[in-house]
């Protein structure tokens, strides 16, 4: 997985940028939970260039997998998911119910996830 450690106004977070290696397992999901704890984090954020279109497919069981490890792990968890990506069917509505969690919220745009992230926990 492809990431990067961010420092911003007291807070680290963990940024999981896209590229060929994507969030594919739940293995993959530790090994950014280990990134995070490697560096006291307890935020990530996940651009959905580095999320596998299994993720978007709900029932292959793995954004289920992930977020309930997320939360598990008190991990909180934004997704940049711009308009223009096409996410249909039931992802859309889980994405779109998710929005008003605390856990795990979906943005469209970096700027707006990373001050929803950066709020005091």
């Amino acid at each position: 997985m492809n990431y990067e450690f961010v420092e911003k106004d007291g807070a680290v977070y963990v940024a999981c940028l896209g590229g060929e290696a994507q969030l594919r397992t739940e293995g993959d999901a530790s090994n950014l939970i280990g990134a995070c704890f490697e560096r006291g984090a307890s935020r990530l954020l996940l651009h959905a260039d580095a999320l596998s279109e299994d993720f978007f497919r709900l029932r292959t069981g793995l954004a289920g997998a992930v977020l309930q490890k997320l939360v598990n792990y008190r991990i909180a968890t934004a997704a940049v998911v711009p308009d223009e990506r096409v996410v249909l069917g039931k992802a859309k509505d889980m994405l779109a119910e998710l929005k008003f969690g605390n856990d795990f919220r979906v943005f469209a745009d970096q700027e707006e996830a990373e001050r929803w992230l950066l709020l005091p926990r």
